[in-house]
């Protein structure tokens, strides 16, 4: 197998609804198929044999001719934190899964983890507030995997899965948005207090156990048993709405009062993304959410939300070194992480002038 080359996904293009404050929106369904235990606790032999039943069913539909299929054992540890930082996989499947494997649609909107706790993960990722899209993006090959697997449904707690709390529907819905302006004027104390009251948990960039960095939180539900597929993805939207509006109202308050101080802000992150020789992964997450938002405000213009997403991608380890085509040490990523910001930079203004 030919080593992975480090592309744009989908949601790294920018764009869509609410794109000013909202990066992604993803919808995962977690399904298992009837005879086999759970990925997490089957023999290795058990789990091959759902993979080879996977397989076997997507190779039978047309839809699925756009997929190129990884088995986890047939790349690098690289490669799959490259998969990981782009939200592709999970962490459990890179580090711990038994006869894992990855289906990928050629855009990269459409992933389907094979033998991640459940047997199949399937998730759509999309630019801006789209959920509903996502959602149709993942019922569509959920339904033509079903047509030729039998997962495990039970008519009273609907699909069963290894976490109790994705029991139900199995659905999992979660939106990545900047909230630099709650953060810093501590408004998102009180936020993150009322969304578990209302079902929804907050994690950082990369998920559960991460922190927030970057001022970049994913919201998601917390269940899905006892609830609808519509009522998730509804009171999801509902919830991030008013946060956005929220944040819109805040952002608008600090414009007022402090207009040359987030412009400095911004102008300074710009310079120092494209003269800066040494750069952590840490600082530079906080550049480019400077950044993000003097773009945002109209305080700044050299610079666009594709950009901005792909150099959030390619400053973390895995990218960065597979851009690099080869393993760093720290030290060497931070050295390394100016050299690929100012390539991308330089190639940007060649692209728009």
């Amino acid at each position: 197998m030919k080593p992975l080359q480090y592309s744009l996904s989908r949601w790294m293009e920018g764009g869509g609804p609410e794109a000013e404050i909202v990066i992604s929106s993803r919808v995962r369904a977690a399904r298992n198929i009837k005879g086999y235990p759970f990925s997490c606790l089957a023999p290795e032999q058990e789990n091959r044999e759902v993979l080879e039943k996977i397989k076997a069913a997507a190779a039978g539909k047309d839809e699925f001719s756009a997929f190129t299929f990884l088995a986890m054992d047939d790349i690098s540890g690289l490669e799959k934190q490259a998969l990981v930082e782009k939200h592709l996989i999970s962490p459990f499947l890179a580090r711990e899964s038994s006869c894992g494997a990855l289906l990928l649609r050629q855009d990269e909107a459409v992933s389907i983890m094979i033998n991640e706790e459940d047997h199949l993960r399937i998730q759509a990722i999309l630019p801006g507030l789209r959920l509903e899209e996502a959602w149709t993006e993942t019922g569509r090959y959920d339904d033509l995997l079903e047509s030729e697997l039998d997962f495990v449904f039970n008519e009273r707690y609907g699909y069963l899965t290894a976490c109790p709390t994705n029991v139900g529907t199995g659905l999992r819905a979660s939106v990545m948005l900047h909230l630099p302006s709650l953060i810093m004027t501590g408004q998102i104390n009180r936020f993150l207090g009322a969304l578990s009251q209302v079902g929804l948990t907050v994690r950082g960039l990369y998920g559960e156990g991460t922190e927030i960095v970057g001022n970049l939180v994913q919201v998601s539900n917390q269940v899905t048993l006892g609830h609808r597929e519509e009522e998730i993805i509804s009171n999801l939207g509902s919830v991030i709405s008013q946060v956005i509006e929220q944040e819109q109202t805040s952002r608008q308050v600090m414009l007022d009062k402090k207009r040359a101080e987030l412009a400095d802000k911004a102008w300074r992150a710009l310079g120092l993304l494209k003269y800066a020789q040494v750069l952590s992964s840490q600082e530079a997450i906080g550049l480019l959410s400077d950044l993000r938002l003097g773009y945002d405000l109209g305080l700044i213009k050299e610079v666009d939300h594709k950009l901005l997403n792909e150099l959030l991608v390619l400053i973390r380890p895995g990218c960065l070194q597979l851009l690099a085509g080869r393993e760093l040490e720290n030290s060497e990523r931070n050295l390394e992480r100016p050299v690929q910001i100012k390539e991308t930079l330089e190639r940007f203004r060649r692209e728009n002038n």
